[in-house]
């Protein structure tokens, strides 16, 4: 991806017009294309072309969030004074007891703990784990997804969230729950989440919203991230890309729109097929298969995909721009504590590096 000038990247947000839901979207965006977008334009939740694919340009964000005092933030405040570690929680479902031991794993190996919502397996509700964080001595920024809360529900765990003392909510529309996983399930997807991010900072609440710069449309991508700033964001959490070059012309091409935002940068953690696959299916994930390749047929793959994740987390960190990294994936097939220990490996040694 080239970096484009500030002109041509501006050039991607529409000129204020009526906000209208996506009809042909299957989560009735209006700010998207989601992440969920495959290489061949089709959308996750369908074989169908995904209808963003088709416009030049995105609806610029008309409703700018007055300026709120926030509550303090761990996070946002490493961030401003150099690079920051946020690892990815990966939990055993409803397990009170995990959330407190892989806690303890992970501390002092990263600056923040992710929470993600998944369309797979069942979850503590958002509010609850940020209490249960907190009691453990972690410091958690909480995923709030659209798919599976009417808009009514996402206030109320947004005000739940800022009593519970979350350091923050990442604010993302949602992946689509796949065919066969829980059928009886609804989607609700009243709100995306440039929205949700804009409600989340009208509350008041430190607030980071996610980006996939490899996933196509490539060109809308830095504009749509600026949509999401503009709504109220103070930080980006961004997929993992192909490459480090790819990373580095996106990351230009959102700083010419004006983006200001920290960026953080995903670093994938696997070190089995498992841990692998499970990012490599994963629309808007973009792994090279050369360095995975490498690690599977190590002698040792835990120790290489040691290595190899903290030599990723090298090269993302010395891009200008990137303030930090998010040891993200299922890291290991043989549970979340191996996991946990292997990630909190990886914390170490990069802020040994710092």
């Amino acid at each position: 991806m080239q970096a484009e000038s500030p002109d041509a990247a501006s050039a991607h947000l529409d000129r204020p017009v009526p906000l209208t839901r996506e009809p042909a979207c299957p989560k009735h965006m209006v700010f998207g294309p989601c992440g969920g977008v495959r290489a061949d334009l089709s959308c996750e939740m369908g074989p169908h072309r995904c209808p963003f694919t088709d416009r030049s340009a995105v609806p610029a964000w008309i409703d700018p969030t007055p300026p709120r005092q926030l509550p303090a933030s761990r996070l946002l405040e490493a961030a401003r004074s150099g690079p920051v570690v946020v690892t990815d929680l990966t939990l055993p479902a409803y397990d009170a007891d995990a959330v407190t031991g892989i806690t303890a794993v992970l501390a002092g190996s990263c600056d923040a703990l992710l929470v993600g919502e998944h369309q797979n397996r069942p979850d503590f509700p958002p509010t609850l784990m940020a209490a249960l964080i907190q009691q453990a001595g972690g410091t958690g920024w909480l995923t709030l997804t659209c798919r599976d809360r009417n808009r009514l529900v996402l206030e109320q765990e947004l005000v739940g969230l800022r009593i519970a003392g979350a350091d923050g909510v990442l604010c993302v529309t949602g992946d689509g729950r796949a065919e066969g996983v829980r059928p009886g399930v609804t989607q609700v997807f009243d709100l995306d989440g440039t929205r949700l991010a804009g409600l989340a900072a009208s509350l008041g609440l430190p607030v980071a919203v996610a980006e996939a710069p490899d996933a196509p449309p490539r060109q809308l991508r830095p504009a749509r991230l600026l949509n999401k700033q503009r709504a109220g964001a103070r930080l980006a959490f961004l997929n993992h890309a192909g490459s480090p070059g790819g990373l580095a012309d996106f990351v230009r091409a959102a700083r010419d729109a004006g983006l200001t935002l920290p960026l953080i940068a995903g670093v994938a953690v696997y070190t089995d097929a498992r841990s692998a696959q499970v990012l490599q299916n994963f629309p808007g994930l973009h792994l090279d298969p050369e360095p995975v390749s490498r690690v599977l047929a190590a002698a040792d793959p835990v120790v290489a995909g040691i290595e190899a994740a903290v030599a990723e987390a090298r090269q993302v960190l010395a891009i200008e721009g990137v303030a930090g990294v998010n040891l993200s994936g299922l890291a290991s097939g043989r549970g979340e504590y191996a996991a946990a220990e292997i990630k909190a490996e990886i914390g170490h040694r990069i802020r040994s590096q710092l």
